[in-house]
């Protein structure tokens, strides 16, 4: 009896673990911003990868049907309706409504093989415009011919490029260099596009990578950047904007709220960007003001370490 009774109270114990941990992957779901960022970026770190969160879900309920258990089969359902609430649902929303613009965001990898063979890659898609960034002296003169024939207006500063079928005017280099990067560090540059619908402002840009570690994520030069890229879109007289480039983050990041808090992007698709071999989170953007983007998706593999991400944008 004493057994019995004695099992019968680590069963409970073991219920209300369960409970308790689907509960804590619930509350970290519906609420990253909660995690503190004081100690290794934690919090930024969750955010970065938040969909990958759902991976417990599946052990919960596995667990709890191990168990024979409905309180803890009922408390690993709340994890699972928070993801399908914020990931499942919005990627599945129908997605074919209007535009006016396509776009294409890439980072082609400074150590890219193939520069020609990754522009035409990009040519399938018929965007209107397309912005690349670690764009070296080698590689440039090849992606210019590889897409003169359709983009005839383009523009290139440091490491970053936009090519575009409409006229580029106001072109200048967008200065988001973070304090202690050396001079001639340039990866960000902003133009005027005159579309059949009007102006809009399109800036370019590649915030600093960040580092994971034992310590944590590394960010500071990334979040400093960020700071001056959203200074700059405050500032932007232009109502119209569109922001393409790789941020280093995705849009749960709160190191991205400088940018995020003047430019917003679809949560419609995942779209995962990086690293190519198995992509894991978006990180390259098409982010707009006073327009929509009305879809987002990954393109195929190109000879970068990055997927390129298509969009279609309603203006």
């Amino acid at each position: 009896m004493n057994g019995c009774r004695a099992g019968r109270r680590a069963g409970g114990r073991a219920t209300v673990v369960l409970a308790v941990a689907a509960v804590l992957v619930a509350a970290l779901l519906v609420f990253p911003g909660a995690v503190p960022n004081a100690v290794g970026r934690v919090g930024s770190l969750l955010e970065t990868f938040l969909p990958w969160l759902g991976l417990a879900v599946p052990v919960l309920l596995a667990l709890a049907a191990r168990r024979r258990s409905a309180v803890a089969l009922g408390a690993a359902l709340v994890p699972l309706a928070a993801w399908c609430v914020l990931f499942a649902v919005p990627s599945l929303t129908h997605t074919d409504r209007p535009y006016d613009l396509t776009a294409v965001q890439h980072n082609v990898d400074d150590a890219n093989p193939d520069p020609s063979g990754t522009a035409r890659a990009l040519l399938r898609a018929r965007p209107d415009v397309i912005a690349l960034e670690e764009l070296t002296p080698a590689a440039l003169p090849e992606y210019a011919r590889a897409l003169a024939a359709e983009y005839p207006h383009h523009a290139t500063a440091g490491t970053v490029g936009l090519w575009s079928r409409h006229p580029l005017s106001d072109v200048r280099p967008l200065d988001i260099k973070p304090e202690g990067i050396p001079a001639g560090w340039q990866r960000g540059l902003r133009a005027t596009a005159r579309t059949p619908h009007g102006e809009v402002a399109v800036y370019v840009a590649h915030l600093p990578s960040v580092r994971i570690g034992a310590g944590g994520l590394r960010s500071a030069w990334r979040d400093e950047s960020a700071g001056l890229l959203g200074a700059a879109l405050d500032a932007e007289p232009l109502d119209r904007v569109i922001l393409l480039g790789d941020l280093n983050g995705t849009l749960d990041d709160r190191g991205l709220r400088p940018v995020t808090a003047h430019v917003t992007g679809p949560r419609s698709r995942f779209a995962f960007s990086w690293p190519e071999t198995f992509p894991l989170a978006r990180i390259d953007h098409v982010l707009t003001r006073e327009a929509t983007v009305t879809d987002v998706w990954s393109l195929p593999a190109t000879g970068s370490d990055h997927l390129p991400i298509g969009s279609r944008i309603r203006l």
